[in-house]
């Protein structure tokens, strides 16, 4: 199992980003920089190819809506160089409160419109003339909609690489099958190591049914906040992840609109997830955050003693976890994913 971390940064992303060049050090794998509606990803993406030189750099995510296709096959291609290599495209639907809030685009078949990106990206990356006709992209745009002049290019400078991983953050059901068909990873979110095969199996076996051998196995991350030691203060930092949970679980989308509410309740958390999302969108985000069932906290994350650490290691394992993501919370970060790594080594 790989270790990734995501880029958190409040208000100085080039100071997080800095931070990562000792982590690398200290064994991490991967680093997932998230965009949703603040700096770009790709601006920070390649910041960090300059500063490090083995870690993989993912864009946590890229949603298929605000560029378009050609241009996250520039983006793709463009990192893959500056990185040498090391560049992960994470793609995703977002949600319509940013889709059309933030881009002011209509948020219209996200699955079909992930599929034709995806298809399209791969065609570019092995510099293939863009050709595609589909609901939402026709490649090149035909004469009666345009003027006429559009021929098919390939991608004018030659990738690094003839493919980059794509890997797709998604949660419903019928997302979930595209992704176990068609991406070389999954993004999950508020994972729930015990709960994910009930929750998302039958939707995964439907994906394999029809998946490439080509592809390989699908990639998976999933995880939580990190921290490593005994006494009170250590599991304190389980608290972290209150204010992240409530976030999504209640703010991120309108009623009946929202995603990580939806999965609350698949895990079993129906009543709790009424209450948070009446809580947070009322404002009473503190209120909101006391809810967050104390089982979710301490199974989706990893805190308290080494040995139980490594027990949920091991269950994010056995529930098909390929990449562990975690949030370090210590006073030194790169001491805790070396501790983290050596843990894996020894599963």
């Amino acid at each position: 199992m790989k270790l990734s971390t995501t880029l958190m940064y409040d208000g100085n992303p080039r100071s997080a980003a800095d931070q990562v060049v000792a982590l690398e050090r200290a064994g991490l794998d991967l680093v997932w920089v998230a965009e949703a509606y603040g700096f770009d990803s790709p601006t920070l993406m390649g910041y960090l190819a300059a500063k490090t030189e083995t870690v993989e750099i993912g864009s946590g995510i890229l949603n298929v809506f605000s560029r378009t296709p050609g241009a996250l096959l520039q983006t793709a291609a463009g990192l893959d160089n500056v990185s040498a290599g090391r560049a992960v495209l994470g793609l995703g639907a977002s949600g319509p409160q940013v889709i059309e809030g933030f881009h002011g685009l209509p948020y219209a078949r996200p699955l079909g419109r992930t599929r034709e990106v995806i298809s399209i990206v791969r065609q570019g990356m092995r510099r293939e003339p863009l050709q595609h006709e589909g609901r939402d992209f026709t490649l090149p745009l035909p004469a009666e909609k345009g003027t006429g002049l559009g021929k098919p290019l390939k991608l004018l400078t030659k990738p690094e690489r003839p493919s980059v991983p794509i890997w797709v953050a998604a949660l419903g059901g019928a997302n979930v099958t595209m992704t176990a068909e068609i991406a070389d990873g999954w993004i999950p979110h508020l994972y729930y190591p015990e709960k994910a095969k009930d929750v998302w199996g039958a939707a995964l076996e439907a994906g394999y049914a029809k998946r490439d051998p080509e592809l390989g196995p699908l990639q998976v991350t999933g995880g939580g906040v990190l921290a490593i030691g005994e006494g009170p203060e250590v599991k304190a930092m389980l608290d972290l992840a209150r204010p992240l949970y409530a976030l999504y679980v209640g703010g991120m989308g309108a009623k009946g609109k929202n995603f990580y509410n939806d999965l609350a309740c698949s895990y079993g958390y129906e009543k709790e997830a009424a209450e948070i999302q009446d809580l947070y969108l009322s404002g009473k985000k503190k209120e909101a955050e006391a809810l967050v069932p104390q089982e979710w906290l301490e199974a989706g994350n990893l805190v308290g003693p080494a040995s139980y650490v490594k027990e949920r290691m091991a269950a994010f394992a056995e529930s098909g976890i390929t990449h562990l993501n975690v949030m370090p919370a210590s006073a030194d970060p790169a001491a805790t994913i070396a501790e983290a790594k050596e843990l894996l080594g020894s599963l």
